[in-house]
């Protein structure tokens, strides 16, 4: 399952970069100021680059984890999949309308979901011993878990916070990323792992 999931996180990170497009005139040449004009998708780009690779690493994480997968937790990371393969379209929309709300919006919820997903996938394989490699292990259970809520709270108040202000929506979902690095050192060294 781990290699069907790699195969289907490197198609979508690929297709993400399908979308960045520079555009001039019939007869003009290429400036930088055509290519600084499209700075928007480029944004975009960086951000859902970053994004799945980070959802991946984290997915991985999980997975070296878990030993046994049953048909709900097999649900659980096609529904994760479906959100991944489904950014490189919510990237279109903020790089071709970013500052437009239903733009946004499309995009927050589509990260939002995704981050559930991630979510659900370790909130049930944690609660079941018989599927972790080591079920002891109680610090790194809940670290895992409180690291996925933080970035689920992130997820949902950028979706809120996207039908009111595209900017901040956005820059609530840049900040996710270093916010939750400091999160989880500030925790690893409080739980000494």
């Amino acid at each position: 399952m781990v290699f069907f999931c790699d195969a289907v996180v490197a198609i979508a990170i690929t297709l993400l970069a399908l979308d960045l497009k520079v555009t001039t005139g019939e007869h003009e040449h290429l400036s930088f100021s055509a290519i600084k004009g499209n700075g928007h998708q480029f944004v975009a780009f960086l951000l859902s680059f970053l994004y799945i690779s980070i959802f991946w690493s984290i997915h991985h994480k999980f997975f070296s984890q878990v030993k046994e997968i049953d048909r709900t937790l097999l649900w659980y990371n096609l529904c994760w999949l479906l959100f991944i393969v489904l950014l490189p379209f919510s990237t279109s929309l903020i790089s071709a309308h970013f500052f437009d709300v239903p733009a946004m919006a499309t995009y927050c919820f589509n990260t939002f979901m995704v981050t559930l997903f991630q979510n659900q996938i370790w909130d049930y394989v944690a609660v079941r011993p018989e599927f972790l490699r080591h079920p002891k292990n109680k610090s790194l259970i809940n670290y895992n878990r409180l690291t996925c809520n933080v970035a689920l709270i992130n997820a949902l108040m950028a979706l809120i916070i996207s039908f009111f202000s595209s900017f901040w929506a956005i820059f609530i979902l840049i900040v996710r990323l270093p916010s939750i690095y400091l999160f989880t050192r500030l925790l690893k060294k409080k739980l000494e792992l």
